[in-house]
């Protein structure tokens, strides 16, 4: 008996002083194994199903009173439950999904690869094609060029076709003769600035100074007691030499310098392309530049610059007969130049 009501005493601590079952149960189990009579474990078992019978009047009392807070708890965790599931099922859904639209994209990015890749090739033969319909209008358009004396635009345009034509469009089989036919206008484009530019050098300059001096004549001659016309005046002719000294000694600021030099030199369209002597020369030297014909040039200038200056001395010497002959007649037997 006193075991039994230690047993007792220890179990109404543990259950005092632990809401944990566990702990109660061990309890419990400690009890039954240290008790050594049956009476014991009978009056122990009786309070055990005492204390449980309790529990369960405690509980349908508690469920009871709290019959509709209970319901709406367990309808609420129902209803958290279902909810749960169907986020888990839609969240596997969509993570399918996810993987399928992946293998889509990448299907997709291999089509949008393969397209843009086409866009570019579709892209470069359109621009191939431009360039060709343009090619094929450029010997209509070197002639028109030639014809107007705008050398530096039909050399631009010829170099231009040229290098397009031994280069990306080489392959084409169709612009075979258009190609030789403008390589071979190339070859001997240099030939027809170099003669534009002997005479421009040797024949222009000197015809400028021959009018000037029947101008001068003609005036003269109808001033009485007119003074004999003197000789030409070449001081302020406007030579290639003066042009090339005045860019070479002009400060980089001054106005001469921009104006004269050859980088800055450019093709008006819509002018005579003569009007500027020193402008077309300058025009022509950069067109044989952009030809690579200067040492052709200098060559040519060379063998016959003593050409070229007999027939100016030749043009001088008719000219000044011309003259004399003419103010001869209009003047008396005694006062005739010789």
């Amino acid at each position: 008996k006193m075991a039994a009501g230690e047993a007792a005493g220890r179990y109404r601590s543990t259950m005092s002083k632990s809401k944990d079952p566990s702990g109660l149960l061990i309890s419990v189990i400690r009890t039954l194994s240290t008790s050594d009579d049956v009476e014991d474990r009978e009056t122990e078992k009786g309070r055990l199903e005492e204390a449980y019978e309790k529990c369960d009047r405690d509980l349908d009392e508690l469920i009871v009173q709290h019959y509709t807070e209970l319901t709406t708890a367990i309808r609420t965790y129902q209803s958290i439950t279902e909810r749960i599931t169907n986020s888990r099922n839609k969240i596997k859904q969509v993570k399918e999904n996810l993987l399928s639209c992946k293998m889509l994209l990448h299907c997709k990015r291999d089509e949008l690869r393969k397209l843009w890749i086409e866009g570019i090739e579709h892209k470069h033969v359109l621009n191939l094609l431009d360039e060709i319909e343009n090619i094929k209008q450029v010997p209509q358009k070197l002639e028109q060029c030639m014809a107007s004396k705008h050398y530096l635009n039909a050399t631009d345009m010829l170099v231009s076709a040229v290098d397009s034509l031994e280069g990306p469009l080489l392959q084409v089989e169709g612009l075979s003769d258009l190609r030789l036919e403008l390589h071979s206008k190339k070859m001997n484009m240099h030939l027809v600035l170099i003669d534009e530019l002997h005479r421009h050098l040797y024949i222009k300059s000197t015809n400028r100074v021959g009018q000037r001096n029947k101008e001068k004549g003609r005036i003269s001659s109808l001033v009485k007691d007119a003074s004999p016309v003197p000789l030409m005046d070449v001081t302020n002719l406007s030579t290639p030499r003066k042009f090339l000294e005045a860019s070479q000694f002009s400060t980089p600021g001054s106005s001469s310098m921009r104006e004269t030099s050859l980088l800055e030199i450019k093709e008006d369209m819509e002018l005579d392309p003569e009007e500027n002597s020193t402008v077309f020369m300058g025009i022509l030297i950069k067109g044989l530049a952009k030809l690579k014909k200067i040492p052709e040039t200098v060559k040519a200038i060379q063998d016959r610059l003593e050409q070229e200056l007999k027939q100016i001395v030749k043009r001088s010497t008719t000219q000044v007969a011309d003259n004399g002959y003419q103010r001869g007649e209009n003047q008396p037997q005694e006062n005739q130049p010789r």
